[in-house]
């Protein structure tokens, strides 16, 4: 991918590498305060590896993380016909505060939603603030019979269809599908953590 340019400084969208692990979970204390490891989404992610080829970064022209977004394998309850719904949860996407208002995190976003389009997923869905991501597509129209593991603004819970109707009758409790991450890693994180 090309890189963008935003205030003279190149930044570059590519897919996260093993090494980036430690880099991201840091970018994520600054951009959102320690706080982020509590959350309802973070139970649904806790232990799962991201959707296969769905874990961006923002590489500023100095190899430094500029923003950081991943999408994890989920099923967003079940349809009227008893079937599991597979959708994708995002987040957390977290801008280095220095960047915000650049442009950076809409174009991790618009790359991210357009990769999960393009590898064949159905719909996405996240907890965040509607007034930023419907720009996007995501509204809450589709979540209201899903429910989360924990808390959630009902308001804040919002979904895209990257397949219409992907989403029509899905009623249920949100559950991660995604492959474990091994002890090995685990291990790794919570040392550099």
């Amino acid at each position: 991918m090309e890189p963008l340019v935003q205030d003279g400084e190149a930044v570059a969208i590519e897919q996260e590498a093993p090494g980036d692990v430690a880099a991201r979970d840091m970018l994520l204390d600054r951009a959102m305060g320690p706080r982020w490891r509590k959350k309802t989404s973070q139970k649904i992610r806790q232990g799962r590896r991201p959707a296969d080829g769905l874990a961006f970064v923002a590489r500023s022209a100095d190899g430094g993380l500029a923003a950081t977004v991943r999408l994890w394998n989920i099923e967003a309850g079940i349809d009227p016909f008893g079937r599991p719904v597979p959708a994708l949860l995002l987040g957390p996407l977290a801008i280095d505060p220095a960047l915000k208002g650049c442009g950076v995190g809409a174009a991790l976003m618009r790359h991210a939603i357009a990769e999960a389009a393009r590898l064949g997923h159905g719909a996405v869905l996240l907890v965040g603030d509607a007034p930023y991501y419907e720009r996007f597509g995501f509204t809450c129209a589709k979540t209201g019979a899903i429910a989360l593991p924990g808390p959630v603004e009902r308001e804040r819970f919002l979904a895209v269809e990257l397949v219409e109707g992907w989403l029509d009758g899905a009623a249920g409790m949100v559950v991660p599908t995604g492959r474990y991450v091994t002890k090995s890693r685990v291990r790794a994180t919570a040392i550099a953590a």
